[in-house]
């Protein structure tokens, strides 16, 4: 007999010993379990122990271990910048950072005898508007991480430090392993091509004090102000899919949030201890799983405009990132409305 006949024959047999009940049961089974992996399932590996820690150029190289996000905060303000393959793109922003950062804190120094608040007095060991980068390198290919060392040479560990990953993890995922590094009592991610003008971390945080519920916050930048001409520089194509990852995001439940996209986002201390310990998605749809989780846990938002600026060099691709985005944002509602995911209360409450 055929190979194919013999086949026949076998599965024949399977249904004969086994009712089709059993058989259904089993399907749907193995379905059920399929979808339950597809849902979790986060490609991530585990993180390496050197990508725990950062290199001092100018002390001879020496590797240091990151401090926690759930220790105390030390310093003002904590910049996160995740980076792949930039080292084209990363001096224009790093110095534009540079320039801002050091010249309000100039003036923060010299005001500080001014300076006599509640939240001064509580903070009072925390110099005023001190500031730490931490670079991210998502596992470049190019000189990105050379770059950054070349900036810690410059300024001091102190001020800027690298926090390399062996693999490209996605956006996502170097965002939140940089943010659990931070020392600052704020923390925020940006991008790394600067097309958000780093002024406007002022208003975001003159927002976000106005908001925060025991010390917990999140201010995003918005472009929703800038919308009508975005649609018209942007293709047909591009607009549809801007509409179309609008209104999901909607359905599948962060609300009232006009821009989930913009990478400047700025974090109380006590509002990253609780959510990004919690993220899944490591790619490009994290945004929505940052709000998402906020909104969750009662975390007051407030959305800014801000001044953006579209840089030449992205490496977005519009309809495959747009596919991928679409799954994840399914992934993110279905696995904590089935209790895949559940969110956990990590250091301070």
């Amino acid at each position: 007999p055929s190979c194919a006949s013999m086949i026949w024959t076998l599965l024949d047999a399977f249904q004969v010993a086994f009712p089709n009940w059993i058989l259904h049961l089993t399907t749907s089974i193995l379905l059920v379990g399929a979808t339950a992996y597809f849902l979790i399932h986060e490609n991530q590996s585990t993180w390496y122990p050197d990508e725990n820690t950062y290199v001092d150029p100018n002390n001879d190289g020496e590797r240091t271990a990151f401090p926690s996000l759930y220790s105390s905060p030390t310093l003002h303000l904590t910049l996160v910048i995740p980076s792949y393959n930039e080292e084209k793109r990363l001096h224009l922003s790093i110095d534009t950072i540079l320039t801002h950062m050091k010249a309000r804190e100039a003036k923060a120094q010299s005001q500080k005898g001014d300076r006599k608040s509640a939240k001064d007095s509580k903070l009072s060991k925390i110099p005023p508007l001190s500031w730490e980068i931490i670079i991210v390198d998502d596992g470049s290919k190019d000189r990105t991480a050379q770059v950054a060392l070349e900036y810690v040479r410059k300024q001091g560990a102190d001020k800027i430090r690298l926090l390399k990953l062996h693999k490209n993890r996605g956006k996502g995922g170097a965002v939140k392993r940089g943010s659990l590094c931070a020392r600052g009592q704020y923390v925020l991610f940006l991008d790394a091509d600067g097309a958000t003008e780093i002024t406007d971390i002022d208003r975001l945080e003159a927002e976000i004090t106005k908001i925060e519920v025991n010390d917990k916050a999140v201010a995003i930048g918005s472009r929703s102000h800038m919308v009508d001409d975005v649609v018209a520089r942007r293709s047909f194509l591009r607009n549809v899919l801007m509409w179309g990852f609008h209104i999901l995001v909607s359905v599948l439940g962060v609300r009232g949030i006009k821009d989930t996209q913009c990478g400047f986002k700025l974090f109380s201390r006590r509002a990253a201890q609780q959510i990004f310990p919690n993220l899944h998605i490591e790619r490009w749809a994290f945004d929505f799983e940052l709000l998402y989780l906020a909104q969750s846990m009662k975390i007051p938002i407030v959305e800014v405009p801000v001044n953006w600026e579209e840089v030449p060099g992205s490496k977005l691709s519009p309809f495959a990132s747009s596919v991928q985005m679409a799954i994840d944002l399914v992934r993110v509602r279905m696995a904590y409305m089935l209790g895949l995911w559940t969110t956990s209360t990590y250091g301070p409450n």
